[in-house]
């Protein structure tokens, strides 16, 4: 095992990763009535606009500052103010968060001291703005995402009287993973705030008439009484304390933190469970007993074919090291591990996690796709496993690639993708054991060919 990097080559190829804003606007969208305003050039919030809405494939508003030239020179106060005002008059938002870009955190915005004036100067002080410094240089969208959910929870938290419900603190998994911890926390018989909810803001159902705002995500209140809570499970084990907002409960209110991994293999999906039994009292319910022996079934009907799988995983750590989990537990085994932050502790986490492998696994941070490319074709991956930048492993190494995460481009439903939970990873094995036997079976005939005819063929000319 081994820690290897992308910094070595003096720009990145290919980067395994977006920029910190575009992560950042996400919590925003699982929070009922919110919108974001980014604080720099109208490109930039366009360009975040589109990404976000080919993966989710939902429209998504993205207001912005439109900063240009001479706001770059002489300070973007106005620009910023004028752009909140058109905010509230058109969308009339019940939150608004505000993101800065590389422009705007470059020339050294102060946008706390800005929303602080616009709210004395409109008269508006108890107005919730969430101000969240998150310049593209500045990390990933990983760590935009952690630190916005962060600022969501610290801007609302308020000290209120205690009530018997935990908080549930997803990373950005898709809508289709959220409704399911939703459902088995409602199986669970659990009162619970799970924050950021876009299961229905980002994947809502076809209505008429449109709305600006779709119906939706965690209630600004019930995030006000997260403090409260008898406890908070964080599915963020990789995040750094100083971005996690189950830490920030921890040490502000005293709310007992139990960070976790994604609940996806059997092991991980067990600890889940655990700790729900361990925080309520109460047994898992038959149906999800039932789920359970599926899984076990499922991974006995699969074994059989994945032992020849080498995996290249990448994408966010909170993935990474979920998706590692099951590959060991299927014979699977992880030959590159892959992340394009380098500010997490998933490292030290993967080198726990993979000490039992029989295989040599190269952990990638701050990585780009010409480096996993190279560790890849080195380790002699067969399989890669993350979001659709991948398919770059297909087009140069004929990989073939299981899709999930963020962002897919390529292919649609991306936002109902379910691979949590027993259920969810039943589905996602299924797909990565079929990828193993298309591939396998796609060049079956010229790999007994080239084994066994060819050799024969050129014996017999002599």
């Amino acid at each position: 095992m081994s820690d290897n990097t992308a910094s070595c080559r003096n720009v990145n190829e290919n980067p395994c990763h977006m920029c910190m804003p575009m992560g950042g606007i996400l919590p925003f969208k699982g929070v009922e009535g919110a919108m974001v305003i980014i604080h720099g050039s109208q490109g930039c919030s366009t360009y975040m606009r589109r990404h976000i809405a080919e993966h989710f494939n939902e429209p998504v508003d993205v207001a912005s500052s439109s900063l240009n030239e001479k706001g770059t020179i002489y300070g973007g106060d106005k620009n910023l103010k004028q752009g909140l005002d058109n905010l509230i008059k058109l969308y009339k938002p019940e939150l608004i968060g505000i993101l800065t870009t590389c422009l705007a955190e470059t020339i050294g915005e102060d946008i706390d001291r800005i929303a602080g004036e616009y709210l004395q100067e409109r008269g508006i002080g108890d107005y919730p703005l969430v101000t969240v410094p998150t310049p593209g240089y500045g990390g990933t969208h990983a760590e935009g995402y952690w630190l916005a959910l962060k600022s969501i929870v610290a801007r609302l938290g308020r000290r209120t009287g205690k009530w018997a419900g935990i908080n549930v603190l997803v990373p950005n998994i898709s809508p289709a993973d959220i409704r399911e911890i939703k459902r088995i926390l409602r199986l669970m018989e659990v009162r619970f705030t799970l924050c950021p909810d876009f299961s229905d803001t980002l994947d809502s159902p076809f209505k008429r008439p449109y709305k600006k705002m779709p119906e939706g995500g965690t209630k600004p209140a019930d995030i006000a009484a997260m403090p409260g809570a008898m406890a908070t499970i964080q599915l963020g084990m990789a995040v750094e304390d100083g971005s996690s907002p189950g830490k920030y409960l921890e040490k502000e209110f005293g709310v007992p933190l139990f960070n976790l991994p994604v609940p996806m293999g059997i092991e991980n999906t067990d600890l889940f469970m655990a700790t729900l039994r361990q925080l309520t009292g109460k047994s898992m319910p038959e149906c999800l007993e039932r789920e359970r022996g599926r899984l076990l079934d499922c991974m006995i009907d699969s074994h059989k074919y994945n032992f020849q799988g080498r995996s290249v995983i990448f994408g966010d750590p909170e993935q990474v090291y979920a998706v590692a989990g099951l590959c060991m537990e299927n014979g699977i085994f992880p030959v590159v591990a892959a992340t394009g932050g380098k500010g997490s502790k998933l490292p030290g986490l993967l080198k726990v996690r993979l000490a039992q492998s029989p295989v040599k696994c190269e952990i990638l941070t701050a990585a780009d796709f010409a480096g996993i490319k190279e560790k890849s074709k080195k380790m002699k991956a067969n399989i890669a496993i993350g979001h659709s930048d991948g398919k770059y492993l297909t087009e140069r190494d004929d990989i073939p690639l299981v899709r999930l995460g963020f962002p897919i481009h390529d292919r649609v439903g991306g936002q109902r993708l379910l691979s949590v939970g027993y259920a969810g990873t039943t589905m996602l094995l299924d797909r990565i054991t079929n990828t193993l036997l298309e591939n396998k079976q796609s060049k079956y005939r010229a790999a007994m060919y080239d084994r066994f005819y060819q050799n024969s063929e050129q014996y017999s000319h002599h």
